[in-house]
């Protein structure tokens, strides 16, 4: 089997070069996956570095809306989802038929998009956030009434924290919001001498039982400081694999083994040697759809 993953490693990286290609993983990716690519990131970092990137095909390894995001930073790029069924149960949550009548219920509102959704609703959105920077976003508008979507769990985590009053969309992350207190409190048990973090797309009262929260960059950057050696992660467990990679002096633990997004097991070494081999399936953004949803990730880009 070693071998075999060597040597798809190998074809892969023949294929690579011969595409002038760079391959993107997020960091909820199988291990194997995360190790063949070239960056490991969240969907906007690497979304940022497909844009500045030099190669002429991007291989973006995790959903559909993150490929999208790609698709529209880098429009002169080829960019291939290596599976096209990879989606996101929190993206699924809203259409923009549903946005717009919220909109006209809304009008004096501005609409705060997390980048976990469509490009088509990025299209009707003010501003985007990801989940690092959502709080500043919010606070550098203008208007006091925010309609926050599609995430009301990172939504209640920044009304908590600022003076504008937020109208939250009801979605969620399904892998995020399966997570309850008790599993906090079964974990401090079992490891009574960890620290807990979860991510904001956790339930309101699993953010206040844990002892921070924090995006997945921000989980990553607080492994790496923190004298702590035991770490109880709040979030997908495709996480822990690069947490352990990158601090082998630690232990992290999954706070749940619930913590699985089924679509980002999806893809695989031999779908990424596949996508390259076919150069298929390929995500495109079609005007004007693409223009209006580069819109509101300038102007995030422009405040943080």
């Amino acid at each position: 089997m070693e071998e075999e993953k060597k040597a798809m490693f190998e074809r892969i990286q023949e294929l690579k070069r011969l595409r002038n290609a760079v391959i993107l993983a997020h960091n909820y990716q199988i291990g194997e996956v995360q190790d063949v690519a070239d960056f490991v990131g969240d969907s906007f970092e690497l979304s940022q570095i497909a844009s500045r990137s030099d190669a002429d095909v991007i291989v973006f390894c995790g959903v559909y809306f993150m490929a999208e995001t790609a698709a529209i930073l880098a429009p002169e790029k080829i960019v291939l989802l290596p599976e096209i069924l990879a989606g996101c149960s929190l993206a699924d949550t809203i259409t923009v038929e549903s946005l717009r009548e919220k909109k006209a219920q809304h009008k004096d509102a501005a609409v705060v998009t997390y980048i976990n959704s469509p490009a088509v609703v990025k299209a009707e959105s003010d501003i985007c956030v990801t989940s690092s920077n959502a709080l500043r976003v919010v606070n550098s508008l203008d208007e006091d009434e925010i309609l926050f979507v599609p995430d009301m769990n990172l939504g209640s985590f920044i009304a908590d924290k600022t003076k504008k009053r937020l109208i939250l969309w009801e979605g969620c992350c399904e892998t995020h919001h399966c997570v309850g207190p008790q599993h906090i409190t079964n974990a401090r048990e079992t490891h009574p001498d960890a620290v807990v973090i979860v991510h904001p797309e956790c339930r309101p009262e699993v953010v206040k039982a844990a002892d921070y929260a924090f995006s997945t960059g921000g989980m990553i950057k607080f492994a790496r400081e923190t004298s702590c050696k035991k770490i109880i992660v709040g979030t997908e467990m495709g996480l822990i694999h690069r947490l352990e990679k990158e601090n082998p002096d630690k232990q992290f633990f999954l706070l749940s083994q619930g913590l699985i997004c089924p679509s980002m097991k999806f893809t695989n070494l031999d779908k990424v040697s596949k996508a390259l081999e076919t150069m298929q399936p390929r995500i495109t953004v079609p005007l004007p759809i693409r223009d209006l949803a580069r819109r509101p990730l300038e102007r995030m880009l422009a405040v943080v």
